[in-house]
């Protein structure tokens, strides 16, 4: 199809769940709007993951410690956290301003920015998924925090207590000897388990494609396969934008493109640091005894969603550069990770592997904002490990931005503003 008329109001470039949650919300405002993506909607980070909406992530990446152990893992090759031994200055950038915010004091601000996110975006997602009667399994039976050993529990504590004082989020101690009862699937001899009762939960990919449909049938227009190959300016405006579809021309763009949104930085004139934090998935056919809740395992770093057609292991964060290969070794570590936790699930057939980039900055906040020097142009990215989290509260606020309307939370925290 030829787009080189298009005109419309909003371009949003990025069909993952960013680009459909800044559509339904521009939408809703009366926009109209189309997404573009360069593969198909909701295939990339927003397909493969937990899909956790989980108001309990409030800490970022950064804390206390961080480096030693991103060093550490340079020699450790099935870390579930590492750094690929590499020469590529903007990594090294990067870590270098990403370790100067490994202190107490920066991450508990920073866990501040990420609550207001995290419990806006869960009340975005319930009224949505509610009014909408969307079939996406959508649970809210809460997240739970698995430890192997006893000083695995006793870490799960002293989390638990900080984001209860600091942020308001609570959990409840569950006992080893409770677990079996809370949850067959896992097995005996575990040392217990925070339950963060205000954790829900969904199934990716249910929810992607009902919203996309959803959004088709009240006339946003998706274009798939289409390469975004330049940018056009007229002044302090991107007038309109190059595809391998044809031209694109509109009021306002909204790039939400997540880890690939970087390589657009010298088109936007706009710094934007982020690094791709390669990710591993793997789904099964649910097993005799499934896991009744989604459940993380942190001494492992390693997470579990049960949904109705199989069950999802994933995790690890790698910094490795946009690597598309998927190592039979980390299909491997998730699978005997999760096997220290969970009963009956070692010689289920597994259905499909997955890998994607989360776009991860160095201060863990998302870039939710308008360009300083193009004023139609917003950026709408950088979510790191919370893409499906905060997909709603983007949405919102990209919305609320193109409107001219305030914003119903601060968005200072977010802005691109703070890179240049």
């Amino acid at each position: 199809m030829n787009q080189s008329s298009n005109n419309t109001d909003v371009v949003i470039v990025g069909a993952g769940i960013i680009g459909i949650a800044c559509a339904h919300y521009l939408s809703e405002s009366g926009a109209k709007v189309t997404v573009i993506d360069q593969n198909t909607v909701g295939s990339q980070c927003s397909f493969g993951n937990c899909g956790y909406i989980c108001p309990s992530h409030v800490l970022p990446l950064a804390t206390p410690g961080a480096i030693s152990k991103a060093l550490k893992s340079m020699f450790e090759p099935s870390s579930a956290f590492r750094v690929k031994p590499q020469f590529d200055m903007s990594l090294i950038k990067w870590f270098w301003q990403f370790s100067k915010l490994c202190k107490t004091d920066v991450m508990l601000e920073t866990g501040h920015h990420l609550n207001n996110l995290l419990v806006s975006s869960k009340r975005e997602y319930t009224e949505v998924i509610e009014q909408l009667d969307f079939d996406c399994e959508w649970k809210k039976n809460g997240l739970l925090y698995v430890a192997e050993t006893q000083n695995g529990l006793d870490d799960l504590r002293a989390k638990s207590e900080l984001l209860a004082e600091r942020y308001g989020v609570s959990s409840r101690l569950i006992s080893g000897e409770e677990l079996l009862s809370f949850d067959p699937a896992l097995r005996v001899g575990l040392a217990g388990a925070y339950h963060f009762e205000d954790d829900a939960s969904i199934n990716p990919n249910k929810l992607n494609q009902q919203w996309y449909q959803y959004l088709k049938e009240k006339g946003v227009e998706f274009v798939e396969d289409c390469s975004l190959t330049g940018v056009n300016k007229l002044g302090n405006q991107v007038s309109s934008i190059e595809t391998s579809k044809g031209v694109f021309k509109a009021d306002n763009y909204v790039i939400a493109a997540g880890a690939w949104s970087a390589k657009l930085a010298s088109e936007l004139d706009c710094k934007i640091p982020i690094q791709p934090g390669k990710g591993y998935s793997l789904t099964t056919n649910n097993p005799d005894i499934c896991p009744e809740h989604p459940m993380l395992f942190p001494e492992h770093g390693v997470g579990v969603s049960p949904f109705k057609d199989g069950y999802r292991i994933g995790s690890i964060m790698e910094f490795a550069g946009f690597n598309t290969s998927i190592p039979s070794k980390r299909i491997e570590q998730l699978k005997a990770s999760a096997q220290r936790y969970l009963v009956g699930q070692s010689n289920e057939e597994w259905k499909y592997t997955w890998q994607g980039w989360r776009p991860m900055t160095w201060d863990s906040l998302p870039i939710i904002g308008r360009i300083p020097k193009l004023h139609n142009t917003f950026l709408s990215t950088g979510h790191n490990m919370l893409g499906m989290s905060l997909g709603a509260v983007t949405g919102k606020l990209i919305s609320e931005m193109i409107q001219g309307v305030s914003t119903h939370i601060d968005t200072q925290a977010f802005s691109p503003e703070r890179f240049n």
